[in-house]
């Protein structure tokens, strides 16, 4: 497809999607009048605020993201998936470190995160934890999610970040490939790996400073 083509799909399609939430926006502003429904209406709300941030780092690249806002902002949107879809209970222990900048925009960040944090929940059905770390190291800024649920077979760790592998017919197999493709276009990697006490899996990311 010639640059000219994509390029207007591109913008077509954010600008279609801007419309969608405009309508939906101001459908919630009514929504959230009813107080029965405050709590549904901020649900909404996070998750429509989520979506304008996705479809806003398709057009912009580069910038920093503040590293505790952007995972404080994920944890609310695991919680709100959690709720609405009558999850196990999950309990998010961070560890981050002060004014964190990670190269980036935040929708980006988020898209990245929220995708391991709903790996690691739907790989707990029983409940578990998931710790997430991230600090300045040597080699640069080291990002880590880990989980206690039963880690990641050996045979499919080679395979873990392509298009379309999947150990769950309910998904297809994107999110570890968008995982994968944001952070390299970072100028960073990610790995997965089973934890030293084989007690879960981890993921770690490594962006330049």
């Amino acid at each position: 497809m010639p640059d000219r083509l994509q390029n207007l799909t591109l913008a077509g399609v954010v600008h279609d999607l801007n419309n969608v939430f405009e309508t939906l926006f101001e459908a919630n502003d009514i929504l959230k009048l009813d107080p029965k429904h405050a709590k549904l209406s901020a649900t909404i709300k996070r998750s429509l605020k989520h979506g304008a941030r996705i479809v806003k780092s398709l057009e912009t690249q580069g910038g920093l993201t503040d590293a505790v806002r952007v995972i404080e902002q994920v944890e609310a949107l695991l919680m709100d998936y959690l709720i609405s879809s009558h999850g196990p209970a999950i309990l998010i222990v961070s560890e981050i470190e002060p004014n964190l900048q990670i190269v980036g925009n935040r929708g980006a960040w988020e898209r990245v995160l929220l995708n391991l944090f709903l790996n690691a929940a739907r790989m707990m059905p029983q409940g578990g934890t998931i710790s997430v770390s991230a600090k300045t190291g040597p080699a640069g800024v080291e990002i880590a999610v880990l989980d206690t649920g039963p880690g990641i077979p050996a045979k499919v760790l080679p395979s873990l970040f392509e298009p379309g592998f999947t150990t769950t017919p309910r998904h297809k197999g994107l999110g570890l490939h968008i995982v994968r493709s944001i952070v390299e276009s970072q100028g960073g990697s990610v790995s997965a790996a089973n934890r030293e006490d084989q007690s879960g899996a981890a993921f770690r990311i490594l962006l330049p400073r």
